[in-house]
Order: structure tokens, then C-alpha cells, then sequence
């Protein structure tokens, strides 16, 4: 609790009526520490005075091209120094910057654009193309910014789109003026950033300056970071991970920032040790990647001294640590859009966090019935707290203090939206919560596991099924890189079966009576996959997260399939048999029927 406390304190320091926003501590460290490094790409090293001049010269081209404080863009743009540069330059006039995720195309693409109308969209010349195959007929001007790696087509350009950088390079950075953001406070918005939308289409998720420099400074504080600092960014900066978590904690102290455009396990410890990172954010795949690679001679020689992320996996937590010899990885939960969040700050293996005195947190672990998909209330329509070990929804509650950021659900750019994540009437009348949608277990010295997502846990048999639970635990099996588990309905059965699709180390292959084996040994007789699919492509966000959608479409069905190997369990032979009609009548299973 005394570090919680710590991390209480940072992230209090910032009021929503204070006029110092992300902007002004950029320009606080430009000022403070002018020569001090400010980020690191590929050989190139920018200070601190170099970034925020670089702003500056944006903030006046963009304010020559109309955008003023209050107005949106779309951003679309890679991991390199002129992402920070660009959404600084907009934060000097009070533009807020809607985070474009960059591998998005056609329609879901025209979605997030639309989703909070731009007065430009302002793009890396490296998205210039795939921008306009997928939205042609921009009802805004399309900004560019040039990059040296992947400049822009002439053909893209013409009639579409305008090359900004000539007049970025011919702005004078004292021609910036601090009136230009005048009446700017901290509770106003500084970007937009995009749900992953594993399960539907992508919601734009409020961040103001406030929450930015609370999560900076308060997460700072609880791990002790330092100027000295380096840190790592690998995860997309228009994701959560990357833009809200890292960033802000980098700036919170004054330290460095390397960038790489985008997570390459070949270069991830060369890059560690050429310049000297100390911390970076991770992702349990991420980690997962790293693993798969031959063990190398100096794996542990880095300077990585901390990890923060989620979903590192219990089976893969103390082997990464040892093999790489990491002081200390911080697992942890959140959400881009929650109003609260828990860092396992003393590092138990599994645990995501704990809440020694809840007095102290305004998160609840609250009763939830999987089966009718709802929460349990009491004869007076409250919701009632969980016991020990016992699986439940954790829930946050909305503070509305004065001046504070404290516990406030910021929500989407859609009120309805919005709505939606809110739970009222928990534990009394009027009382409002923001739901995570998540599953926990919190046991009897108040650490919490997550165990789930609402809706990814399924039924069978009559017991629970955990995705999450028998992804880990099968991970284990010799020769799996990814496992993806979810549940599939079967004719004639209630609730669902458990599938698994599965990707192979290269030079590995798939032994089905080993693996029956394995999980009948591992698992309960009902959480054993009832499917297998061996699969070469497994569906990724660009944050790592697996999605099931498509693969609970496709189902067991061989002509969903064409091109992946597909197995069912039979008891009789005590193995994974290749699925066909005779197979699957031998298991005793009807063929696939699309819901």
C-alpha cells in the first residue's frame, strides 16, 4: 500500500482547470534540460530542444493550413520521431489528434475516420497509398508529412493530397505563439485513441491532457523511474500501450525515448544493448516471440532492468525472467478507456495486481451469472461483492470529485457508447460504475488473476471454461508458438465446445497422440478441446491481441477452413484424428452448422 500510495500521490498532481497541458511539459523539459536526449531513431538522437522547435515549425504550418484550437484530425502515421513531433505541434494550438490504428483498411478504415469528423487528416507519406485506396473521396484535406523511408507517390499526391513538409521546413519556430492555445486546460482533450475491436468495430476512447500526465507521473512515481532512463517503444503509438502508458511515463521524468517502427524479435536485445535500454512496454505474445528464438549465449547480458505490459502467461513469467536476467517485470491491467487500473507492483507470479485496502481503490469485483450472462443482484436488486477465489466482473466506480481526475470515466466520442459501459445502482441507488467487460479471481490476500473476457469463457458439460486458462496451460505442448482458444457450438449439444487453433515453431510439426496426451494430463476432462486447427495465420491485432471472431465463424467446418489442418478428439483411439464425416461420426459429433 505504501507504493500504491506513491502512485496515488503522482497521479493527483495534475487538476483538469490547470492551464500546464502535455504540451507544456515538453516544452517544461525544452526549457529545463535543452540538450538532454529526447529520442532515439535508428542513429539519429533528438534533444529535447530539437523536438520541441520541431513543434513549433508544425504548430505554425498546421495553424497556415486553418486548424485551430478545438478542431480534430485523423492521424495516420508509423512509430518514428515525427509522430511525437506532429501531435505535439497540435497540441501548441489545441488541436486533439485522433489516432488512426494504421493497418486498418476499407471500410473499418473509413469507420474510425468518420467516427469523429476531421477537419483534416493529416498522414506519414508511408499510409499516403493504402489512405487513399481505402477512402478515396476525403471530405477533409489530406495533410503529409514526408518520410524519408517511404516518401510519397506523385500519383497519390495529385488531386488528393498536399505535402506539408516544405512548409514545416520554412516555418520559424519563434513564430509560434503560446496565445495560439489560450483558454486550453487540462480536462480538454488531447487525442483520441481506438479500441483494438477484437469484438465489433473500433470506439474512439476520450484522453485528456490531465488523465495523460496523471498516468505519466503516477506510474513514474509507484516504479521509480529516473531522467536516466531510457525507454523502449515498440507497440504502436496510436494504441494505448504506447501513446498513453510509455509516453507519458517518459515524459514524467524528463527521460529518452527509442523508437522502432514496429516489434521485430531479430532486433529486439540488439536494439536493447545498442542503446541502452532500461524499460520498455510489452505484450504476453510479444514475450512469447521472444521465447520461441534459440536460446543465444548472451541472452541475459542487456541492460533491461524493467518490463511493464500484460498478459505475459504464468507458464512463460519466471522462465522469461531468468533467461533474460530482467530485474523486474510489471504485470498489469487497464484499459484505454478505464478509469482505473492495477499494477502487480510486488511481482507475484500470475497476479495482475492486488488491493490490500479497498478503501483505497474504487475497484469491485462484483457476482456475475456466465450462463444467463448477467450480474447476480440480492432481493433488495443490488449487485453483491464475490467470495474468495470465486469468478466475478470487476467493476470501477465513476468518482465526480471536484477538480479531480480521480476515478472519472471519460468515455467515447459516442454518447451511447458510452452508456453502455456504465452500470448503475451496484451497491446503492444512484451509484454508477464503469464495467471492464473482464473476468477476475481475487483470492484471500486480495491479489486478482484475470481469468477472461465477458463472453470468451463458455460452457461445457455444465462447468465454465476458461480461454485463457487452456491457452496457457497448452501453450506448455512442444512445438506450439500461439494457441487460440474458443468455443464452438455443436448440433444437438447445449452450451459450446472447446476449439483451439494453433501456429507451429518453425521446423516443428504436429504430433496429435502427444498432444491428447498432454492435454488429457493438463486439463479438466471438459476444458480438453473438443477441435484442433493447425494453422499457419493466426488473426492479430496490431497490438498482439489474438481475435476469435472469424475463427468461431469458421468453426469446425472444413470449407471455412481450406488450407489449415483441422483434428477432433476420439476418446476410442485416445488421439486427434484428421476431420472428416468418418471421424466425426466416430466421436460422435453432428458436422459444423453456421449460427
Amino acid at each position: 500500500q505504501e507504493k500504491m500510495n506513491r502512485q496515488i500521490f503522482g497521479a493527483s498532481k495534475n487538476k483538469p482547470s490547470q492551464t500546464y497541458t502535455a504540451a507544456d511539459r515538453y516544452e517544461q523539459f525544452a526549457a529545463e534540460k535543452p540538450d538532454a536526449p529526447a529520442v532515439r531513431w535508428h542513429a539519429r538522437e533528438w534533444t529535447y530542444k530539437e523536438l520541441n522547435d520541431r513543434a513549433n515549425q508544425m504548430a505554425v504550418a498546421f495553424r497556415d493550413k486553418g486548424l485551430t484550437r478545438g478542431d480534430t484530425v485523423a492521424f495516420l502515421m508509423d512509430n518514428r520521431p515525427e509522430f511525437y513531433i506532429a501531435v505535439l505541434g497540435l497540441a501548441k494550438l489545441g488541436v486533439v489528434a485522433s489516432l488512426i490504428n494504421t493497418q486498418q483498411k476499407g471500410e473499418t478504415l473509413k469507420h474510425s475516420i468518420e467516427r469523429v469528423p476531421p477537419k483534416a487528416i493529416v498522414t506519414g507519406s508511408e499510409h499516403l497509398g493504402h489512405l487513399k485506396d481505402s477512402y478515396p473521396h476525403s471530405a477533409a484535406p489530406v495533410l503529409v508529412i514526408h518520410d524519408e523511408e517511404f516518401p510519397a507517390a506523385g500519383d497519390d499526391l495529385k488531386d488528393y493530397a498536399e505535402d506539408i513538409t516544405p512548409l514545416i521546413d520554412a516555418a520559424d519556430p519563434q513564430a509560434y505563439d503560446k496565445a495560439w492555445r489560450e483558454g486550453l486546460v487540462a480536462g480538454d482533450m488531447f487525442v483520441y485513441i481506438f479500441t483494438s475491436g477484437t469484438t465489433g468495430l473500433p470506439k474512439a476512447a476520450k484522453l485528456s491532457h490531465v488523465r495523460w500526465l496523471n498516468t505519466g507521473d503516477g506510474m513514474s512515481a509507484l516504479l521509480e523511474f529516473r531522467p536516466d532512463d531510457v525507454f523502449y517503444c515498440v507497440l504502436p503509438l496510436y494504441h494505448s500501450a504506447g501513446f498513453m502508458s510509455l509516453t507519458s511515463m517518459c515524459l514524467a521524468v524528463g527521460g529518452c525515448m527509442a523508437l522502432r517502427r514496429k516489434f521485430s524479435v531479430s532486433n529486439f536485445w540488439p536494439d536493447v544493448r545498442t542503446h541502452k535500454i532500461t524499460v520498455t512496454q510489452y505484450i504476453g505474445e510479444m514475450c512469447r516471440y521472444l521465447m520461441a528464438r534459440p536460446e543465444q549465449p548472451d541472452d541475459a547480458d542487456n541492460p533491461l532492468r524493467a518490463m511493464i505490459g500484460s498478459s505475459i502467461g504464468m507458464d512463460i513469467w519466471e522462465r522469461f525472467k531468468t533467461r533474460f536476467d530482467v530485474e523486474q517485470i510489471f504485470e498489469g491491467w487497464g484499459s484505454t478507456e478505464a478509469n482505473t487500473g492495477m499494477t502487480n507492483v510486488d511481482q507475484k507470479i500470475g497476479a495482475v495486481g492486488r488491493v490490500p485496502n479497498k478503501q483505497m481503490s474504487n475497484i469491485r469485483l462484483i457476482k456475475y451469472d456466465l450462463e444467463e450472462d448477467t450480474h447476480i443482484r440480492n432481493a433488495d436488486g443490488f449487485c453483491m461483492e464475490t467470495d474468495d477465489d470465486e469468478v466475478g466482473e470487476l467493476v470501477a466506480m465513476i468518482l465526480d470529485l471536484p477538480d479531480s481526475a480521480a476515478g472519472r470515466f471519460e468515455g467515447y466520442s459516442d454518447p451511447d457508447e458510452t452508456e453502455k459501459k456504465i452500470l448503475r445502482n451496484v451497491f446503492s441507488e444512484g451509484d454508477a460504475f464503469w464495467r471492464s467487460g473482464d473476468l477476475f479471481r481475487r483470492d484471500a490476500d486480495d491479489y486478482f488473476y484475470f481469468v477472461d473476457r465477458v463472453g470468451d469463457t463458455f460452457r461445457w458439460k455444465s462447468e465454465n471454461v476458461s480461454t485463457m486458462e487452456v491457452a496457457e496451460t497448452l501453450a506448455d505442448f512442444d512445438g506450439l508458438a500461439f494457441v487460440n482458444c474458443y468455443g464452438v457450438k455443436v448440433p444437438g449439444t447445449e452450451g459450446r465446445a472447446g476449439m483451439i487453433a494453433v501456429t507451429l515453431k518453425d521446423g516443428a510439426s504436429f504430433d496429435p497422440k502427444a498432444f491428447y496426451g498432454f492435454a488429457t494430463d493438463k486439463l479438466a476432462h471438459y476444458a480438453v478441446p473438443l477441435f484442433i486447427r493447425v494453422t499457419t495465420d493466426m488473426d492479430m491485432t496490431s497490438t498482439m491481441k489474438i481475435r476469435k471472431v472469424d475463427f468461431q465463424r469458421a468453426g469446425y467446418d472444413p470449407a471455412r477452413v481450406k488450407g489449415d489442418q483441422l483434428f477432433v478428439k476420439v476418446d476410442d483411439d485416445a488421439t486427434y484424428a484428421p476431420l472428416s464425416d468418418e471421424t466425426l461420426a466416430k466421436a460422435d459429433i453432428a458436422p459444423f452448422e453456421a449460427e
